[in-house]
């Protein structure tokens, strides 16, 4: 066990945080609902009913796909765009997918590779970009579920507010939509962006996503 959580202690303590918040979220997002609720004068819900409600997953949503598209547009980005001095770059002359004999595949297989990448054919380009195509149907699904229940709480609001409901295109294409999508990404694309400059200059002793402390801030593509 002790050798399981040594090993593995990464994702699990991002888990562990994952799940910390979640539940955390859940509570105070329950009562922040029933505050609003009281002030229109409505009933207050239990904390299950919110937990399944439309509000809830719409919150939960609109972090997960702004989340899952930094990430695939990063891993696709550093395919083929680089960063001078960043460890985040590839070096330079190094851009592309990179030759079957540097990822691997094929006859330079070894033993111990993944059977996919043995083999030829649409089974090696699948796995080639499995992580891209994994992660982006994530992202595509759980934008997909933020609209669906975003229109469903928007819904609520028109009908409560004596309004006419939107259907779903007219949803998507609303600025209550947008906001809500546009608030995340641009957090998001900041982050990315300041680290892979950030990391040009400054450093973290003992991290992979640092250079070595005393590397040359024009070193490019090599982590400490």
């Amino acid at each position: 066990m002790r050798r399981f959580l040594y090993e593995n202690g990464l994702g699990l303590f991002f888990g562990a945080i994952f799940l910390a918040t979640v539940i955390g979220q859940a509570f105070v997002g329950h009562a922040d609902f029933n505050h609003l609720q009281a002030a229109g004068r409505n009933a207050p819900v239990s904390l299950g009913r919110y937990v399944t409600s439309s509000d809830f997953a719409a919150d939960v949503l609109e972090n997960w796909q702004s989340e899952y598209l930094q990430f695939s547009l990063y891993i696709f980005g550093t395919v083929w765009l680089l960063q001078r001095g960043s460890p985040e770059s590839k070096k330079p002359g190094e851009a592309g997918p990179g030759s079957d004999e540097d990822q691997q595949l094929g006859p330079h297989a070894h033993e111990r590779s993944p059977a996919w990448a043995g083999v030829g054919g649409f089974r090696q380009w699948t796995y080639s970009n499995s992580l891209i195509i994994v992660m982006t149907s994530i992202w595509i699904a759980s934008w997909t579920g933020q609209a669906i229940a975003g229109r469903v709480a928007y819904n609520a609001e028109q009908i409560d507010n004596r309004e006419a409901p939107l259907n779903f295109i007219s949803y998507v294409g609303s600025s209550d939509f947008w906001d809500r999508t546009l608030q995340n990404w641009q957090s998001e694309f900041l982050a990315v962006g300041s680290m892979a400059v950030l990391a040009i200059y400054l450093r973290q002793r003992g991290s992979p996503e640092s250079k070595p402390v005393g590397a040359a801030h024009d070193v490019t593509g090599e982590e400490g």
